[in-house]
C-alpha cells in the first residue's frame, strides 16, 4: 500500500499538464500512486494520460463526461489505495521535496488526519506571493498535534482542497465526499476540519498553484459563483446533522457573510445583470441560516435584510470619504510642487548634502551607509553642511551639526531642489527631478541575496503591467527612469557590483570601496563591546547569538521563522538571544553578538567583516527562492553551517558546529568573497570620490593586516585596531572607479 495517493482531475489543460505530471513522478519521495481522472478532455490531454501511465505508478480513469472537480476527485477517492491522500488541481505542481517532508512531518506528529502545508500563487501575468495565511505562528504553538476547537485560526485559511493531506481511512470512517459546483472546497474544508481528531500544519509551500488569466474555474466574470449559495447550504445541514458541532455556527456564519459580502464587492466577478440576484440570493441564505451568537457588523446586517441599496450606498460613501482625503491631500501637493519649482530656478548650493535612509518600521533612520558617509563628509569636507531626512520622533538620533528636515515639507522641497549632493539607500520621492549639477549616490541596502529592480519584473503584478512599445512594465519603466539619475553606485564586492549592474543597467558610476557602515567594526574597542552587552543584558560568560530573519514577503503577518522565546528556550542555559528587529542600530547587535542566526538577511555579509560564527537557518529556501529569485546559491556559498529546523539549529550549538573548524573554512572562504574591501576606511573612500575629486584616496588594508574587534573574553579576544597609513605603506589601492553602462 503506497504511503500517498495523489489525485489530479484532468480537463482542458493540455499547455500546464506535463510540468503537473512531472513534478509528482519526479519527487525524491516514491512511494506513492498517482490518480488521473480524465474529465472529458480532449484528445491531447488523451494522449498525455496515455503516456503518462506508462508509469507503473499511474493509474488513469475517464469518465464518461464532464462531471467538475469535486465528482472528478470523489471518483479517483474511489480508487486510492494510500495511506493518505493529496489533490493536486491539473494545471498546478508540486514543489521539490515536497512529498518527503510531508511524510517526515505525518510521522513525527503520529499520522493525524489532517496536515495543512502552504502554497505559492503564481500569477499568469508571471508574479507570484505565498497565500497560505498564517502557518507559521500556527506551526510554532504547542502542542504539534491538536484539534479544531484548539486552534480555530485554521478557519480562516484558504478553503482550498489541495492544501492538505487527508488520512484516507479517516474520509472513509466519516464519509466525506467533494459537492459538485464551484467554491467546493468551502464544504470540504471545514466538514473535515471540524470532525479530524488531530490536525497538524506544516509551514512549507508544497505547492505551486497556477492563477490562469482564463479557463479556470472561477476565473473572469461567471454566474459560477452563484454555486456558493448550495455549497453553505451544506455546510449548515451538516451542522444540522452534528448537533456536538452546534458551537461552530456563529464563528461559520461570519465567515459566510464575508465571503458573500467580498464576491460581491470584488470587481469583475458577478455579470452586471447578476449582481441584484446575487445579493438578494445572499440575503435570503443569511436569514435561513442567522444565528443570535457571536459578534455581527453593518455589512453582515444589511446583507442579512436584503438592503443591496444601503449596502451599495454605504461602500459609495467610504470610497467618498476616501475621494476627498485624497483630494486634500492632493491640494498641498500641488502646493508643494509649485514651491518645489520655484526652488529649482534658484542656484545650487555647493557646500548641502542631504542624505535618506529607508530603514525598516521600529529602527533608527541615522544608520547604515548614509550615517556613516554623512559622518565622515563632515569630517574630511571643508565647509559642508548636512541635513538628514527624519520626522520628529527621530530627531533624537542626529548628531549635533545635523539639520533635520521633516519628510514632504516646504524645507525639505527646498533642500532638495538646491543641494549639491543626495545621498540615499532607497529613493528621494517620485515627484522629486534631478537638476543639471546635481550629484547622487546610491548607496543600496547591503550586498544582495534576492533578485532586485527590473529582475523582479516579472514576480511583480504592477511590474508586468504593459506601459511601453517595448514592452517593459509600468513600474520597472519608472525604476530605470530614476537609475538614470544615479552618479554613484556604491558596492562592497564584485558580487554585489554585478547584481546592482543586471539589477539597475544604466550609465552610473560604481564604487566599489566596500561597506561603509562596516567601518565601525574597526573603531570600536573591547570596551565598547562590553558595554553594548552589558546593556543588552547579556551575562559575563554566556554566549549572545543575534537572531535576524529576513523580512518575507510571502508571509502575512511577516512572522519570523522561529519565535525569540522558543529558540533561547531549545539552547538553555548558557545562552542569550538577541533579538535582530529590536530598535536598536544593526552594528551594535553585531558587535554585542558571538554569533549569528540568519537566514536570507543581508546583516550575514556585514557580519561576517567580524570574522564571528555564523548559521545559516533557512527552512524555507526552496520557497524564497521561488517567490523572490537568488542572486546567490545560498545553501553553497554559506558563511558557515545550513540547519533547516530547529533541532538542527540547536544541536549545532550544542555539538560545537557553529565554531568548529569546517565552519571558520567556510567563513573566511565567504569574508574573502563578500567583504574584500572592508577594513575600515570604505567610507573614507566613497567621501573622497564623490565629495572630494577623488583626493588623496584611501589605501585597501591588506586582509591579513586586518583587525575587527573581538568579544572580550573570548579566545579571540579583544584585538587591536591597525588603522591603514597612507601610500608607501606597502597596503594595496582600491580598485578603480567602474562606469557601468546599459
Amino acid at each position: 500500500m503506497p504511503r500517498f495517493s495523489v489525485i489530479v482531475p484532468v480537463h482542458q489543460v493540455q499547455a500546464y499538464l506535463p510540468e503537473c505530471l512531472d513534478s509528482v513522478l519526479t519527487q525524491s519521495f516514491t512511494d506513492l500512486e498517482l490518480i488521473l481522472v480524465d474529465d472529458g478532455s480532449p484528445p491531447d490531454c488523451g494522449e498525455l494520460l496515455a503516456d503518462a501511465a506508462a508509469d507503473p505508478r499511474v493509474t488513469v480513469l475517464r469518465l464518461p463526461g464532464p462531471t467538475g472537480p469535486g465528482p472528478a476527485r470523489n471518483a479517483g477517492l474511489t480508487y486510492a489505495r494510500g495511506d493518505y491522500v493529496l489533490f493536486l488541481d491539473s494545471d498546478d505542481a508540486l514543489t521539490t521535496g515536497a512529498l518527503q517532508a510531508l511524510a517526515a512531518r505525518l510521522s513525527e506528529t503520529g499520522e493525524p488526519d489532517v496536515l495543512v502545508f502552504d502554497h505559492v500563487r503564481a500569477f499568469w501575468h508571471g508574479g507570484s506571493d505565498r497565500g497560505g495565511g498564517p502557518l507559521a505562528p500556527l506551526a510554532q504553538r504547542e502542542p504539534q498535534v491538536f484539534r479544531l476547537r484548539d486552534r480555530p485560526e485554521l478557519l480562516r485559511l484558504p478553503t482550498a482542497v489541495w492544501n492538505k493531506v487527508y488520512r484516507r481511512h479517516f474520509l472513509a470512517a466519516r464519509g466525506l465526499r467533494l459537492p459538485p459546483g464551484a467554491h467546493e472546497g468551502v464544504p470540504w474544508t471545514w466538514c473535515t476540519l471540524l470532525t479530524a481528531e488531530a490536525v497538524t500544519v506544516l509551514d512549507r509551500v508544497c505547492v505551486v498553484h497556477r492563477q490562469r488569466r482564463e479557463g479556470a474555474l472561477l476565473s473572469g466574470t461567471t454566474r459560477r459563483h452563484f454555486d456558493v449559495f448550495g455549497q453553505y447550504d451544506r455546510v449548515f445541514a451538516f451542522l444540522d446533522d452534528h448537533p456536538e458541532l452546534a458551537r461552530w455556527r456563529p464563528v461559520l456564519y461570519r465567515r459566510m457573510a464575508d465571503h458573500l459580502a467580498g464576491l460581491f464587492l470584488a470587481p469583475g466577478r458577478l455579470p452586471r445583470a447578476g449582481r441584484a440576484e446575487f445579493f438578494r440570493r445572499s440575503s435570503r441564505l443569511c436569514l435561513r441560516h442567522q444565528s443570535s451568537a457571536g459578534r455581527t457588523n453593518l455589512a453582515h446586517v444589511l446583507v442579512r435584510l436584503g438592503a443591496r441599496r444601503t449596502f451599495s450606498a454605504l461602500w459609495s460613501l467610504r470610497a467618498l470619504g476616501r475621494r476627498l482625503r485624497a483630494a486634500g491631500r492632493s491640494t498641498r501637493a500641488a502646493m508643494l510642487r509649485l514651491h518645489h519649482s520655484v526652488q529649482c530656478r534658484r542656484r545650487l548650493d555647493p557646500s548641502l548634502a542631504v542624505f535618506l535612509t529607508h530603514p525598516a518600521d521600529g529602527r533608527p533612520v541615522y544608520d547604515g551607509d548614509p550615517a556613516a558617509l554623512e559622518a565622515k563628509a563632515r569630517e574630511l569636507v571643508p565647509g559642508l553642511r548636512t541635513a538628514w531626512v527624519a520626522d520628529a520622533a527621530h530627531a533624537a538620533e542626529l548628531p549635533p551639526g545635523v539639520r533635520r528636515l521633516q519628510p514632504g515639507s516646504a524645507a525639505y522641497w527646498s533642500a532638495l531642489a538646491r543641494a549639491k549632493y543626495l545621498v540615499s539607500d532607497g529613493d528621494f520621492g517620485a515627484r522629486r527631478h534631478k537638476r543639471a549639477g546635481q550629484v547622487l549616490l546610491q548607496t543600496h541596502q547591503g550586498t544582495p541575496l534576492g533578485r532586485l529592480g527590473v529582475e523582479l519584473r516579472d514576480r511583480s503584478p504592477r511590474a508586468a503591467r504593459p506601459a511601453r512599445g517595448d514592452g517593459m512594465g509600468a513600474e520597472a519603466a519608472r525604476l530605470l527612469e530614476r537609475v538614470e539619475e544615479w552618479d554613484y553606485s556604491l558596492s562592497a564586492n564584485r558580487h554585489s557590483t554585478l547584481a546592482f549592474e543586471r539589477a539597475y543597467p544604466g550609465g552610473y558610476t560604481t564604487l566599489e570601496f566596500g561597506a561603509p557602515r562596516n567601518d565601525v567594526f574597526f573603531r570600536a574597542t573591547a570596551e565598547d563591546v562590553a558595554g553594548l552587552r552589558a546593556e543588552l543584558g547579556v551575562p559575563p560568560g554566556v554566549v549572545a547569538v543575534l537572531y535576524a530573519p529576513a523580512e518575507r514577503d510571502y508571509l502575512h503577518g511577516g512572522a519570523p521563522p522561529l519565535e525569540l522565546s522558543r529558540l533561547a528556550s531549545a539552547l538553555g542555559p548558557g545562552y542569550v538571544v538577541l533579538d535582530g528587529s529590536a530598535a536598536r542600530r544593526a552594528a551594535e547587535l553585531c558587535l554585542a553578538a558571538d554569533a549569528l542566526v540568519t537566514d536570507y538577511s543581508p546583516l550575514m555579509f556585514d557580519y561576517a567583516v567580524l570574522d564571528r560564527p555564523i548559521v545559516v537557518h533557512a527552512p524555507d529556501w526552496e520557497t524564497y527562492r521561488a517567490t523572490r529569485g537568488s542572486c546567490l546559491d545560498l545553501p553553497n556559498a554559506a558563511p558557515g553551517p545550513v540547519v533547516r529546523d530547529l533541532e538542527s539549529l540547536v544541536a549545532c550549538f550544542r555539538e560545537d558546529l557553529w565554531r568548529s573548524a569546517r565552519a571558520a573554512e567556510r567563513r573566511a572562504a565567504f569574508r574573502a568573497r563578500f567583504c574584500p574591501y572592508d577594513d575600515g576606511l570604505a567610507a573614507e573612500r566613497v567621501v573622497r570620490s564623490v565629495f572630494l575629486d577623488g583626493a588623496r584616496p584611501a589605501p585597501v588594508v591588506p586582509r591579513e593586516l586586518r583587525r575587527p574587534v573581538g568579544v572580550p573574553g573570548r579566545e579571540d579576544g579583544a584585538r587591536p585596531v591597525i588603522h591603514a597609513a597612507r601610500r608607501g605603506d606597502g597596503s594595496s589601492s582600491p580598485p578603480p572607479a567602474r562606469a557601468s553602462r546599459a
